[in-house]
């Protein structure tokens, strides 16, 4: 393909993988805070430097309140739409977040709602899809709620094991929306992955550890998830996301 023929998200964890995802060519980031717990809003401050150093690559932000599932109080709901007012006032492209009810359908009502605080912005539903009970009639409601994408991976870990049902929404699609395949998107298998489904926007991380300058750590302490590598930092670095770009390029 031409560059010209399809769009590359990174998902950011900070303002230091924004700056990485612009240099390396991408046309959007997704900046999220809470990687493990697969995204949640970062705060005003990173949001506010990620839009000061994005020059020539569009800022995305997750309006995702906390981990778990997407099942949401009109309380969680309150708080979203006042994140999306503080992305408004910081000059954010767009906004990705995904509201279901309990029995795995989309939540029209709370979806309409936070649609109405992001007019004038892009939006797109995010791996809230992926744990729709009825993929297909997902993606029919989600269109009729004027969503310009869908972030997905096919409703499997990863897009590569998804990709079968990702070339099925894409055709049921036809065009009415933007199918963006996620999850374990990498150089090894973006190009596979366009191939079977037949998608142009795709969604990955690029991350590499980067050591942590810190020359003392406490070996007896963790901050987080006990036996995690503290010791180093993940950022996504502009050289990978280079190479992935390059697979798709003929």
């Amino acid at each position: 393909m031409r560059r010209e023929d399809f769009m590359v998200e990174v998902c950011a964890n900070g303002v230091e993988s924004c700056i990485a995802a612009q240099e390396g060519g991408a046309d959007r980031v997704e900046l999220c805070a809470g990687i493990p717990e697969g995204g949640t809003t970062p705060s005003y401050g990173e949001i506010k430097v990620a839009r000061r150093v994005l020059t020539t690559t569009r800022l995305h932000v997750i309006i995702r309140p906390r981990g778990g599932d997407f099942l949401y109080t009109d309380l969680e709901v309150e708080r979203m739409a006042a994140d999306i007012a503080a992305c408004r006032e910081l000059g954010v492209d767009g906004v990705v977040f995904g509201c279901l009810n309990a029995d795995g359908t989309i939540d029209v009502e709370k979806n309409r709602y936070l649609m109405e605080c992001s007019k004038g912005m892009s939006v797109t539903c995010h791996r809230a899809f992926d744990r729709a009970a009825n993929p297909e009639q997902a993606l029919e409601t989600i269109i009729d709620l004027g969503f310009d994408r869908i972030l997905t991976s096919g409703q499997q870990p990863k897009a590569i094991q998804g990709a079968e049902l990702l070339a099925k929404l894409n055709r049921q699609a036809a065009g009415r929306i933007i199918l963006m395949a996620g999850s374990g998107v990498t150089e090894q298998n973006i190009r596979e992955l366009q191939a079977k489904t037949g998608l142009h926007e795709f969604h990955f991380s690029g991350r590499e550890p980067q050591p942590s300058a810190m020359q003392y750590i406490n070996p007896n302490l963790y901050m987080g998830r006990p036996g995690a590598n503290e010791a180093a930092l993940d950022y996504t670095t502009a050289r990978r996301v280079t190479a992935t770009i390059a697979q798709l390029l003929d």
